[in-house]
């Protein structure tokens, strides 16, 4: 077989219109180990070092794949499930989705931290599968009132769990600052914007919840 008809075999062929489970499963499991690992296991500085790290590898690893593509002609089946047309000779989502989580992690107090990670772990999933699979009613490009839906439902839920767990706050003022984070974390993934939302939907998330916390009398450890 000729090397470039190997390479077209081989070329990740999925759109952002695709449900690409796997892919979408893998977001989802790397988001919550992280976020439920900094709640119960590792201190700030240790999460740093080891996220940290982390990070490091996946940039060096998404380089290498764009570089030498001959390397993702071993394994067609990693393209097809895990990486999109557009990033065949890009990164991958996968580098901003570790820069988004580090960043987060070294600017937000705990509680907010892991209402960011998980929004984009959960939330920022949710939304897409259930967009894709049962959307009907478009509200703006890419995005539909199911989807949009589900995405305000899962950041509502995530964030009433977090701050009742993390913070001594009363009920009435979780429920406030939950709805109002959900609220604005919606509308804005609801933008337009051309960059990543791994990168963009945690670091909103992570400052409007600073914000709203700061405003309804939520206490921040």
């Amino acid at each position: 077989m000729d090397p470039a008809d190997a390479t077209v075999i081989a070329a990740p062929t999925a759109t952002r219109r695709d449900l690409q489970l796997g892919r979408r499963l893998v977001h989802l499991a790397n988001g919550v180990t992280i976020a439920s690992a900094y709640a119960v296991l590792f201190t700030h500085q240790q999460l740093v070092h080891f996220f940290g790290t982390i990070a490091c590898l996946v940039y060096i690893l998404d380089r290498i794949r764009i570089h030498y593509p001959e390397v993702a002609q071993r394994v067609p089946l990693l393209n097809r499930l895990f990486f999109r047309a557009e990033e065949q000779f890009k990164e991958s989502a996968m580098t901003p989705y570790a820069i988004a989580i580090l960043l987060t992690i070294l600017t937000f107090p705990k509680p907010v931290a892991l209402i960011a990670i998980y929004t984009l772990a959960i939330a920022d999933p949710l939304a897409a599968v259930v967009g894709i699979s049962w959307g009907r009613r478009q509200i703006a490009p890419h995005r539909t009132v199911e989807g949009t839906l589900a995405f305000f439902l899962a950041v509502l839920a995530v964030s009433a769990v977090v701050l009742y767990a993390g913070t001594t706050s009363t009920y009435a003022t979780v429920a406030g600052a939950s709805l109002l984070l959900a609220l604005a974390a919606t509308l804005f993934e609801m933008v337009p914007l051309r960059l990543d939302d791994n990168l963009t939907i945690p670091l909103f998330v992570g400052f409007a919840g600073w914000i709203v916390c700061a405003a309804v009398g939520v206490h921040l450890a």
